[in-house]
């Protein structure tokens, strides 16, 4: 090691040769990098949906869920199973151990999957899917006349930001349509036909089939059949009846129609529909980049657009990044100047400005390695290496401190330098060996929670890397030309006050303090040992408050309201009218301006991250609240909510209605509570009366389960008279 220190010293160019790969690296490094929110990890998740229309909970669950559970736990690597069983649909996921093969996993799933053979006759096919990883980049609104006058725009819109390079692009508030053919009992009779007969007649006439290839090699030709029907006109030519009495086309008999489904999920914004855009970019996307591409589109449209096509851009996420970006600049800037000042305090100038040139290039040699071994810039490592900052600093003052010491006690300057890189490489080592330690458990945590921390103890074993390159293989040769030129230097007499009240401070100071803790040593250890047991205290007793993943306040929140099952659409609807009241009511009470935009929604919840419906209903409705930033307000986000909640007019039914904020980190509530049991009525009873209790505790608010009410059930059986006539059920 001495032999390689000494080349880099007495080398001329070897140091800022090394100093300028150490530039460029990182300069590559920090455009080359993936900017994203989270690290990049793979869900090993895969997902098993079967739907079933208009079946119950209780008949999916019996059905099509316990059957498939059977089969599912026999998977390869299955760590844990979990299966919601709704009203016409079953839903199960699978969660894998860490090291699984998911290609595998995702193949024998769907081995299993295929060979039940006894799936419900109406069910359609199950589908089975790895659950992909988006992370949300915008949300687009946009308003005009009616919904169904967006279609073609928001459509357009679609096929625009895909072509330009966002990876996804979900669509929220258009409803899907259908063809309804609608026919009068009267004239089903004269016909002889059922409803079933014209839909089956339909069904044979209205598509699209293959015939084969007629001819042989260069001659033949694919025949095909094309009459699938797109929209309510076409559907009129086809004919129902056809015989010697004449022909009978549908139009003749039915009135057909296109329309949006019913209870399909409906956006309004300030009482006006809207349909979103939620942009979303891929795990290997570029949220900075993607956002570029949606303000050059933005630019590029709204021009375009007739004056009824209003577009309005809100819950920008990407600016979370850029915004911790620039902290991380401003912050090293700062703390690059202000080093530098201190330094020029207590060192020599020439050395001050050489320790100083070591921050940038330990830093741009971190981005460089994070960059080789794969890492990304993201929330996580931004935050490890604002943390590191001071990391980097200190190692180059010790042995910057050091070589400037024995330079005035006489020593020569190539000396001094190699010197003070050799006294100080084992005790630097030796404490950037315990700062990796420190980190070090962080990558022992497993799941998805290791996963987006590991990023952490990451970032820090490559800040230590290169403060080491750069403090011992660097900053030596630097050191030996600035302590030559030192001697040149005449001092000022700023410099010599400056020597003078900090050679003061040691000697009269601080240095009779250190030999009074030295005489008395049992002292010394009972005042440690006393602020030991203080620390501990104040963390025990709760006078310091434990937050496991701590995150800045978030301008969005979120209300979610559930009725009991069977609610109509518009008791729903009148309560989300009831919600942006309280909201006006309360932003003006707090002040006003505090709310930027009130997105409701007819007919779903949102889920915690809020890339999507958690569920759907006529008795579900939700709202996201975009607020101004939090440093241009006063009002913290609790005391908005519990304002909010207190200028709530609650409803008759309402099963129960909860005001979050949306919060980083790792998923889930602050306190989950699992009940376990055979009978869903009592599993039910136990969790609202566990909710009431927990209601009583000081600071718990918006207490929910996961299993609502079902809906009303009428339930039918024949009488012997019927059995008699040969009916059935």
């Amino acid at each position: 090691m001495n032999g390689i220190l000494g080349l880099f010293v007495r080398h001329k160019v070897a140091a800022n040769v090394l100093m300028l790969v150490a530039f460029l690296v990182g300069l590559l490094g920090l455009t080359r990098m993936n900017v994203q929110f989270f690290p990049t990890f793979a869900l090993d998740v895969v997902s098993v949906r079967v739907v079933w229309s208009g079946a119950s909970a209780e008949d999916v669950e019996n059905g099509i869920t316990t059957p498939l559970e059977e089969r599912l736990k026999t998977v390869d690597g299955l760590k844990k199973m979990a299966s919601t069983s709704a009203q016409g649909i079953a839903s199960i996921t699978l969660e894998l151990e860490e090291g699984t093969d998911p290609l595998l996993a995702l193949d024998q799933v769907r081995q299993r999957v295929d060979e039940f053979r006894n799936l419900p006759q109406d069910a359609e096919t199950p589908e089975i899917s790895r659950v992909s990883r988006y992370e949300p980049i915008a949300r687009l609104l946009v308003r005009g006349p009616s919904v169904e006058e967006l279609r073609p725009w928001v459509r357009k819109f679609e096929r625009d930001l895909l072509a330009r390079g966002i990876d996804r692009v979900d669509i929220t508030g258009l409803p899907e349509e259908r063809i309804a053919i609608e026919v009068s009992s009267e004239v089903l009779e004269t016909l002889g036909l059922s409803l079933v007969d014209v839909g089956e007649r339909v069904d044979q006439l209205a598509r699209d089939v293959p015939a084969g290839i007629a001819g042989d090699a260069d001659a033949a030709r694919e025949v095909r059949g094309l009459e699938q029907r797109r929209d309510a006109v076409a559907f009129e030519s086809l004919p129902i009846v056809s015989d010697e009495a004449g022909l009978v086309r549908l139009g003749d008999v039915a009135e057909i129609t296109r329309e949006p489904r019913t209870a399909s999920l409906t956006l309004t914004e300030s009482g006006e529909a809207v349909v979103e855009l939620l942009l979303q970019r891929a795990e290997t996307g570029h949220s900075l980049k993607a956002a570029r591409l949606f303000d050059t589109w933005l630019e590029a449209t709204r021009p375009t657009l007739p004056p009824s096509i209003k577009l309005e851009v809100y819950d920008q996420q990407w600016e979370l990044i850029r915004d911790r970006i620039s902290l991380l600049i401003n912050n090293g800037l700062s703390g690059l100047l202000l080093v530098i000042a201190i330094l020029y305090l207590f060192l020599p100038g020439r050395v001050a400005f050489w320790v100083g040139i070591g921050i940038p290039t330990a830093f741009l040699a971190t981005l460089g390695l994070l960059m080789v071994f794969g890492g990304t810039i993201n929330m996580i490592s931004l935050f490890a290496l604002i943390m590191a900052l001071g990391i980097i600093v200190d190692d180059a003052i010790v042995g910057g401190e050091d070589a400037a010491t024995h330079r005035q006690m006489g020593e020569p300057p190539e000396q001094a330098a190699l010197g003070g890189a050799k006294r100080m490489f084992w005790p630097v080592t030796a404490s950037s060996l315990t700062t990796v330690a420190a980190f070090l458990p962080l990558m022992l945590v497993g799941g998805v929670i290791g996963n987006i921390l590991g990023d952490i103890p990451f970032v820090m074993v490559m800040v230590i890397m290169a403060s080491l390159l750069e403090s011992f293989f660097i900053l030596p040769a630097h050191l030996r030309m600035a302590l030559k030129g030192q001697a040149q230097d005449k001092t000022s007499r700023l410099r010599q006050r400056l020597d003078a009240g900090f050679e003061h401070f040691r000697e009269q100071r601080f240095r009779p303090l250190v030999t009074l803790a030295l005489e008395r040593r049992g002292s010394t250890v009972a005042l440690t040992l006393g602020a030991m047991i203080l620390a501990v205290g104040l963390l025990a007793g709760g006078r310091i408050p434990f937050v496991f993943f701590p995150s800045p306040e978030s301008q969005v929140l979120y209300a979610n309201a559930t009725f009991v099952a069977g609610t109509p659409r518009a008791q729903t609807d009148a309560f989300l009218r009831e919600l942006e009241r309280s909201l006006q009511e309360t932003d003006q009470e707090l002040g006003g301006q505090l709310v930027k935009t009130a997105v409701t929604r007819l007919g779903s919840t949102i889920s915690a991250g809020g890339t999507g419906a958690s569920a759907a209903g006529d008795q579900l409705g939700s709202m996201i609240v975009e607020m101004v930033p939090s440093e241009d307000r006063e009002v913290r986000n609790e005391a908005f909510l519990d304002a909010w909640r207190a200028n709530v007019r609650m409803p008759a039914g309402l099963e129960s209605l909860t005001l979050t904020s949306r919060q980083s980190g790792p998923p889930g509530g602050d306190l989950t509570v699992r009940l376990t049991g055979d009978n869903p009525d009592t599993l039910k009873a136990a969790a609202l009366e566990l909710a009431e209790t927990l209601k009583a505790i000081p600071g718990v608010t918006d207490t929910v389960d996961d299993m609502p009410f079902g809906r009303e059930q009428l339930i039918y059986r024949l009488t012997p008279a019927g059995e008699a006539l040969g009916l059935t059920t």
